[in-house]
């Protein structure tokens, strides 16, 4: 396992992949954590900043292009931009359920199975931990 193919890549490569992983870190605390506490909002605003990140980075990169510059990762970006404010929104209404439901779908979807795609042979990360 190396960093250097991550580091050697282009900065928002770079920015995508670190906001990812520290939002994938941050997420299994929230899912760990106690809910509705300051630190559980502190965290989770935390995080949706870094989804953020994430998302607005995505549509910079475009090393897998299917429609133009465009594959359906920018698809789940996009999608992703519209579920978090609504998902905040949901907390900030108590609706605790439809919060919940939209922040542990954006968690699996958005980070824990895209981010399994990134380790397919011949991207970054597959060459991260697997050296080739």
């Amino acid at each position: 396992m190396s960093l250097a193919p991550l580091l050697n890549a282009g900065p928002t490569i770079q920015i995508h992949a670190f906001a990812a992983m520290a939002a994938f870190a941050l997420g299994i605390v929230q899912l760990g954590a106690a809910k509705g506490s300051f630190g559980h909002r502190t965290v989770g605003f935390i995080w949706v900043a870094l989804m953020l990140v994430v998302c607005i980075s995505a549509f910079f990169i475009h090393e897998l292009r299917m429609w133009g510059p465009w594959s359906p990762i920018h698809l789940l970006a996009l999608f992703t931009l519209i579920v978090v404010p609504v998902a905040v929104w949901r907390a900030h209404q108590h609706d605790v359920a439809r919060h919940r439901h939209a922040m542990i779908g954006l968690f699996t979807g958005a980070l824990l199975v895209a981010g399994i795609f990134t380790f397919y042979p011949g991207r970054i990360m597959h060459a991260v931990v697997f050296g080739y």
